[in-house]
């Protein structure tokens, strides 16, 4: 299986943030982001594998800053690396002000996603090749959190 670049699997969205997806404080849900990150490394997985896939976990979520309704959200995902038959998927999620163009970080996150093939079982996966400096940087870092996700697992378990 020949390995796809990682820009092929990059996926942007944008998003309204509109008053149902706001707490009381006019800041979006959390758990509205989370669905959203959940949806794009779903999609960006999928573009790479060229297969289903299903969320095996949310390894992280760092959220940096509040977004509040009338943001705009740029979310972009690509798959940062992968295993025999998982992809590790990461989501920066930008908001910003369409009236004043502030722009800033509002939440990173890694997932785990695995291929499904025809009998609904994991199926193998192309590899990745990072190109921009920044991919290769994310790239080279992933088998820390590979660890640190095994490491998880073993305490939870």
């Amino acid at each position: 299986m020949e390995p796809r670049k990682m820009s092929d699997s990059r996926t942007i969205q944008t998003k309204l943030v509109l008053p149902p997806d706001a707490n009381h404080l006019d800041t979006i849900f959390g758990g509205k982001v989370l669905a959203y990150i959940d949806e794009i490394a779903a999609i960006t997985a999928m573009k790479h594998a060229r297969t289903p896939v299903v969320t095996a976990s949310i390894d992280s979520v760092d959220f940096l800053s509040s977004a509040v309704v009338g943001d705009v959200l740029e979310l972009e995902a690509n798959v940062s690396s992968t295993g025999r038959t998982s992809m590790e998927v990461y989501v920066m999620v930008h908001s910003a002000n369409p009236l004043t163009n502030e722009r800033k970080m509002t939440t990173e996150s890694f997932l785990t996603m695995v291929a499904m093939g025809p009998d609904n079982r994991p199926t193998p996966v192309p590899g990745v090749i990072p190109e921009s400096e920044g991919e290769k940087r994310i790239f080279e870092t992933a088998p820390a959190r590979r660890l640190h996700r095994k490491q998880r697992m073993e305490m939870e378990h």
